[in-house]
């Protein structure tokens, strides 16, 4: 009997591993496309700043860059501050975070960084959260005993 309680033990503790890796790697990858995607969008603002140079060019023969533009240009700084925060994310979840001083990406528990030496800020250390599974079944049978209650009535 001991032994069935061990292997139970271990296969819940595989699963709920595997759940959160996976759960991580499902993160990750949605956090990759909004990079992705943002990284498009200033591809787009770059070439609205290039269309409207040249067509200031060829209208006038003078540019004024900095206020024909500067509405694109805070676009690119938003779009481009939303990515950091989006790779910040991704860092956090691969238990991995950038060295304050030289940005260079480390262990999120380091106390030093490993390329040049600085002393980083001390993380605290959390503890898993398991997220809470609804067994399907379970469900639909306390459904079926509500309506069967209902129909009893």
């Amino acid at each position: 009997m001991e032994f069935f309680e061990k292997l139970g033990k271990k296969a819940s503790a595989t699963y709920k591993t595997a759940a959160e890796k996976t759960s991580k790697i499902a993160s990750e990858t949605k956090l990759k496309m909004k990079i992705g995607d943002k990284k498009s969008k200033i591809e787009d603002v770059y070439t609205e700043i290039g269309k409207k140079v040249y067509q200031k060019y060829v209208l006038d023969g003078e540019l004024n860059i900095k206020n024909d533009i500067d509405e694109e240009l805070k676009r690119i700084n938003e779009l481009s501050d939303e990515i950091k925060e989006y790779e910040k994310e991704i860092l956090a979840l691969s238990d991995m975070r950038e060295c304050v001083n030289c940005k260079n990406v480390i262990d999120k528990y380091a106390k030093f960084c490993q390329f040049c030496g600085a002393k980083q800020p001390e993380e605290k250390i959390e503890e898993a959260q398991v997220p809470e599974i609804i067994n399907e079944n379970e469900n639909s049978e306390e459904t079926k005993t509500d309506e069967d209650t209902e129909n009893n009535e």
